[in-house]
């Protein structure tokens, strides 16, 4: 078994100024540089026959490169519940269709379907019962941020791996558009 996303990487001219707002909320654990990125699809736990399987539908993907940018900021959850901080990614078209792509290739290999909606994002930090106030003034600090333009012309399948500091991700294969 193994635990896959597809997801888009945050380039880390973007990414260390996104660092810069990584504090604030005690106790939570700030993603690093290289953890950052734009999830198209969680596909969790899978065998290994269906990895290969997926990665075959999402050779097929086509598309043409395009720019996305992130835009604001806001948490998962409410009050005592709230499990992350993260950025925001302004609408559009050309990434919702690369998401839906992702979706379709994890049906045609037998993947449940993801049943919450889409809202792309940048997660910056897990939270573990914050301070909701502290999280309140950590959304309003940074409720403004706005990134250049993110040229997006290849997506990538990941590995997740769990350990003592969270989650470790590995590049399995990419995919240009």
């Amino acid at each position: 078994m193994i635990r896959l996303f597809a997801a888009l990487a945050i380039p880390p001219e973007i990414g260390r100024p996104l660092q810069t707002r990584q504090a604030g909320i005690e106790g939570a654990r700030w993603r690093s540089l290289e953890a950052l990125h734009v999830t198209l699809r969680f596909y969790g736990e899978i065998r290994q026959d269906v990895a290969r399987d997926l990665d075959a539908e999402l050779m097929t993907i086509t598309g043409r490169p395009f720019e996305i940018e992130l835009a604001g900021a806001g948490s998962f959850a409410d009050g005592d519940e709230i499990n992350a901080v993260w950025a925001g990614v302004a609408e559009n078209a050309e990434l919702r269709r690369l998401a839906e792509a992702c979706e379709t290739a994890a049906r045609r290999v037998g993947l449940k379907p993801e049943k919450r909606n889409y809202r792309p994002h940048v997660t910056l930090a897990y939270l573990r019962r914050p301070d909701p106030a502290e999280v309140a003034a950590w959304i309003q600090g940074n409720n403004l941020l706005r990134s250049p333009p993110i040229t997006i012309d290849r997506f990538g399948l990941y590995s997740s791996h769990m350990g003592r500091e969270g989650s470790h991700y590995r590049l399995e294969a990419e995919y240009p558009l």
